[in-house]
């Protein structure tokens, strides 16, 4: 189905059953966009990409070339941003309103989530590879390159170096700095930079 503005669609790209595509949406060349994804308003996808089923890409987020993004996963859902009311008794919803920018050759395993920035962007950088179920925050940056196994999550505002090499169940705090080619081992928690 496609909404309004007419999406610009490449050459020798399919678009399988139950596909929505919102307005103003841009798909690349000899991409596959496999049945029941959801691509927002205003969202760019590069050349030879994959979307397998039931993705969603909320609206203006950009994906590079070359990407792959497997089924289930998210990208651009809102940030968990809340803050406290005057009396500390109830949480009042900040709005998100940033995007996710993914760059070339990145693969996203299935069920991932990859929150839009508050105001900005959140970024997967050239060449990172996440594992199923991985958790990226909002407004935080991924280094070139670098890795994430399985159930592992990055907490908002971090940034992870070039190289890096993150094992499976790992956790990292908010608003750090994880180095170029720093290597953790699986079930860490990491509190500081």
């Amino acid at each position: 189905e496609i909404d309004g503005n007419e999406p610009l669609i490449g050459s020798n790209t399919t678009i399988m059953p139950n596909v929505y595509i919102g307005k103003n949406s841009t798909i690349g060349d000899d991409c596959t966009i496999m049945a029941g994804s959801f691509i927002g308003d205003n969202v760019t996808v590069g050349n030879n990409t994959v979307v397998y089923p039931n993705v969603t890409i909320y609206r203006d987020c950009k994906v590079g070339n070359d990407c792959i993004i497997h089924a289930g996963t998210v990208i651009g859902s809102d940030g968990f941003g809340f803050a406290p009311n005057s009396e500390g008794e109830t949480f009042a919803k900040v709005p998100q309103l940033g995007n996710v920018i993914i760059e070339d050759n990145v693969e996203i395993g299935s069920n991932s989530s990859i929150d839009r920035a508050t105001l900005g962007s959140t970024i997967l950088h050239r060449g990172v590879k996440l594992d199923n179920l991985v958790q990226i925050a909002h407004n935080a940056v991924i280094g070139e390159n670098t890795v994430i196994a399985g159930l592992s999550g990055v907490a908002g505002s971090t940034k992870v170096g070039k190289n890096c090499m993150i094992g499976a169940q790992v956790g990292i705090a908010g608003h750090l700095k994880i180095a170029d080619g720093v290597k953790i081992a699986g079930q860490s928690g990491i509190g500081g930079s």
